[in-house]
C-alpha cells in the first residue's frame, strides 16, 4: 500500500511540474521560451540562442496549458503540395504564442502598442535588407548593426550617423555556428498594416506601418533551425487563414515568355508581342505576358488583337496594369482603371470576356494598411473573374498565396529586370543569387525573372548553366522567362525542352548543401520527377556537395553543365551515377533533371 502511496504521489507531483514549468516547449521539444530578466529567452536543442523583448515576458510562466494546434492543408503553388505542421500554444497576457517544431509564432489579440524586439549582438552574422517600399534591394552579409544607408534608396531610413535603421522583413541571423533564425510574419488580413524593423544598437523593434490594426496582429514569425529547416519551413502559410475560394480548378501555375528585359517598350508593338506567343508556342510554354503600355498599341492593332494571337496559337495571355497607387506621375499605362470597386470590377470582367488568364499588377506605394487593404481587394475581384494575379512592385509575401491562392507570384525582389536599369548587379549578382533561398524566396513565390544567356543593357557574367539553374533554385507559380526568343531559340534542343518541361509549383522541397552568399543546391519533385539545381555565388571554382541518399529507386539522370568554353558554354550529358559533388566554374552552376 505504502509502495502504491509513493508511485502515486510521484506522478500527481510530475504532473504538477509539468503544468508549472517556467519553460514552454514546441511539440518535439526541440525550441524552448524562458522568461529571464524581464525577457524572453529562446532555447534551440538545449543552448540559448535568441533573446527577445516583449512586455509580456514579464507574465508568470507558471500554470500555462498547452492547446495544441495543427495545419493540415494543400497549396497549389510553392515548395510543398501538402503541408502539415504542429505547435503548442500558450496564452500570454494579451498574446498568443505559438511554438512549432521550427519556430515560433506570436501575436497580439488586441490592439495594443506591440512592444516586441529582437536582440541581435553585435559581430552576429546577418543577412538584411534595408528597407524600400518596394522591396527590391540585396541582402548583403553584415556583422554589425553600423551599416550605412544606401544613397541609391531614397526610401532608406537612417541616423545621425547615416547608418541604415530600417530592415525589411524577411531577415536571416546566424545565431550560433549552424543555428538560424529567419524573422519575418504573416496573415495580414483586412484592416492591418505589414510591419518593418527599427534597430536601436543591437535591439531590433518590430514597427508597424501607417494605419492601425484590427482586433490582433499579424503573426510575427522566428523560423529557427538548421538551414535545412529555414529553407523547407512552410510556417508562412502554416499560420495563414485557409483558402478563401470555393473553386480553385481554374489556378494553372506555370511558365511565362516575357518581354520587358530585352524591350522596355515592348509590349506597345503587336509584331514584338508576337514574336514572345511564338516562343511560347515553340517552347510550350501555357503563359505570355503582355506588359505595360497595351493600350498604346502601335500600327492600329489593340491589346484585344494581341490575346486572340495568343489564344489561337495555344497560349494563355496575361496583361499588366498600373496599380496607381505608387509610381504615377511620368509611369507607363495603363492607370486608374483598378482603384475604384466599380472600376475594377468592369475592368475584370472585360479580362475574363476576351480571355486574359491574369493580371500582373504593378507600383505600390509601400506596406501600409492603405496598400494591403488594397491589395486583398484586387485578389478577391480576380478571383471572382478567374484571373491569375502577380503583384509587381510591391511587398514580400505573408501567407496570401494559401488564403488566395490565385496570388501565383509577388515580386518584391532585386531581380534580373535590373540588368535592365543599372551596372550595380552584374558584379553581384551571382552572390545574391546564392543568398535568396536562404532569405527572401523562404517565404513564398518571388518573380525574379530568372534565366537570361544574352545581355540585357547591362551585361551579366553568371554562366549559362548557373541561369538555367535559377529555373528551379527560385520558386514562382509563375516563372517569367528573361531572355530573349532569338537567344532562347539558339539554345541546345534539350535546353529548349527543358524549359517546356519546367514546373511551377512543387511537391516537395530539399535542402542538400550550401551557405548563404557562396552556394546552394536544393531539389524539387514534381511528381515522380526531380530537380536538383546548384550555383557557385562566388568568383572562384567551387565544390558543392550534392548528397542524394533520400532519392531512392532508378532514374534517368540528365545533367546540364558548364563546359568553360565561351564558343560552346553547355555541357549536356546522361549519366548512370550520382556524383556525390560538383565542381562549378566561378559563378557556375548545375541540374540534375531526374526522371525514372
Amino acid at each position: 500500500m505504502m509502495k502504491y502511496r509513493l508511485f502515486l504521489w510521484l506522478v500527481m507531483a510530475s504532473l504538477t511540474m509539468t503544468a508549472t514549468a517556467q519553460r514552454l516547449t514546441s511539440p518535439n521539444g526541440k525550441l524552448t521560451v524562458e522568461a529571464k530578466d524581464g525577457q524572453w529567452v529562446i532555447g534551440y536543442q538545449g543552448q540559448q540562442v535568441l533573446t527577445m523583448k516583449a512586455a509580456e515576458a514579464a507574465t508568470p510562466l507558471k500554470g500555462l496549458k498547452a492547446k495544441k494546434v495543427k495545419a493540415d492543408y494543400t497549396m497549389i503553388e510553392g515548395k510543398r503540395s501538402h503541408c502539415t505542421n504542429e505547435a503548442n500554444e500558450y496564452r500570454v497576457g494579451q498574446m498568443t504564442l505559438r511554438l512549432y517544431n521550427d519556430g515560433l509564432a506570436y501575436r497580439y489579440e488586441q490592439p495594443v502598442k506591440e512592444q516586441a524586439a529582437y536582440v541581435i549582438p553585435e559581430g552576429t552574422k546577418r543577412w538584411m535588407m534595408q528597407w524600400t517600399d518596394g522591396a527590391e534591394n540585396f541582402y548583403p552579409l553584415m556583422t554589425t548593426y553600423k551599416e550605412k544607408a544606401q544613397r541609391s534608396f531614397s526610401a532608406v531610413s537612417k541616423d545621425a550617423d547615416g547608418n541604415c535603421v530600417r530592415w525589411s522583413f524577411p531577415a536571416l541571423v546566424e545565431l550560433k555556428d549552424g543555428v538560424f533564425a529567419l524573422l519575418t510574419e504573416a496573415n495580414i488580413e483586412k484592416g492591418q498594416s505589414a510591419s518593418s524593423m527599427y534597430n536601436e544598437g543591437e535591439v531590433y523593434r518590430v514597427v508597424q506601418d501607417e494605419g492601425e490594426n484590427k482586433a490582433n496582429s499579424p503573426w510575427r514569425l522566428v523560423i529557427l533551425g538548421s538551414l535545412g529547416d529555414v529553407v523547407e519551413s512552410t510556417l508562412v502559410t502554416d499560420v495563414s487563414e485557409p483558402c478563401k475560394l470555393e473553386d480553385t480548378s481554374w489556378i494553372k501555375p506555370g511558365v511565362v515568355s516575357w518581354v520587358y528585359w530585352a524591350y522596355n517598350h515592348g509590349s506597345d508593338d503587336y509584331n514584338i508581342i508576337k514574336k514572345y506567343t511564338d516562343l511560347a508556342a515553340t517552347l510550350k510554354l501555357p503563359y505570355v505576358l503582355i506588359d505595360a503600355e497595351w493600350d498604346r498599341m502601335k500600327d492600329g492593332k489593340t491589346v484585344e488583337d494581341a490575346v486572340s494571337y495568343a489564344k489561337s496559337k495555344g497560349v494563355k495571355p496575361m496583361i499588366w496594369y498600373n496599380s496607381s497607387v505608387g509610381w504615377i506621375d511620368g509611369a507607363p499605362t495603363p492607370k486608374f482603371r483598378l482603384n475604384k470597386p466599380e472600376d475594377r470590377e468592369k475592368e475584370f470582367a472585360w479580362c475574363e470576356k476576351i480571355g486574359v488568364a491574369g493580371v500582373k499588377i504593378d507600383f505600390f506605394s509601400g506596406e501600409n494598411q492603405k496598400n494591403m487593404d488594397y491589395c486583398i481587394d484586387l485578389l478577391e475581384s480576380a478571383a471572382r473573374h478567374h484571373l491569375l494575379v502577380n503583384f509587381h512592385g510591391a511587398t514580400v509575401p505573408r501567407g496570401w498565396q494559401r488564403t488566395y491562392p490565385n496570388l501565383l507570384s509577388t515580386e518584391g525582389v532585386y531581380g534580373a529586370e535590373w540588368y535592365n536599369n543599372v551596372p550595380t548587379f552584374t558584379d553581384k549578382a551571382a552572390c545574391h543569387n546564392a543568398t535568396l533561398p536562404f532569405t527572401r524566396n523562404v517565404i513564398g513565390p518571388m518573380d525574379y525573372t530568372p534565366c537570361a544567356f544574352s545581355d540585357s543593357q547591362h551585361p551579366h557574367i553568371t554562366s549559362h548553366a548557373h541561369e538555367l539553374a535559377l529555373t528551379v533554385l527560385f520558386e514562382s507559380g509563375l516563372q517569367h522567362l528573361a531572355d530573349r526568343p532569338e537567344s532562347f531559340l539558339a539554345q541546345p534542343q534539350t535546353v529548349q525542352d527543358f524549359l517546356g518541361m519546367l514546373p511551377a509549383a512543387w511537391d516537395e522541397t530539399r535542402f542538400i548543401s550550401g551557405y548563404p552568399g557562396e552556394s546552394c543546391v536544393l531539389a524539387r519533385r514534381s511528381g515522380n520527377t526531380w530537380y536538383v539545381a546548384g550555383i557557385n555565388g562566388t568568383d572562384n571554382e567551387k565544390t558543392l556537395s550534392v548528397p542524394l541518399d533520400f532519392v531512392k529507386g532508378k532514374y534517368t539522370v540528365t545533367m546540364f553543365a558548364d563546359s568553360g568554353s565561351k564558343d560552346d558554354p553547355w555541357r549536356i550529358e546522361t549519366i548512370q551515377k550520382l556524383p556525390a559533388t560538383v565542381t562549378c566554374q566561378p559563378r557556375g552552376g548545375f541540374i540534375f533533371r531526374m526522371t525514372r
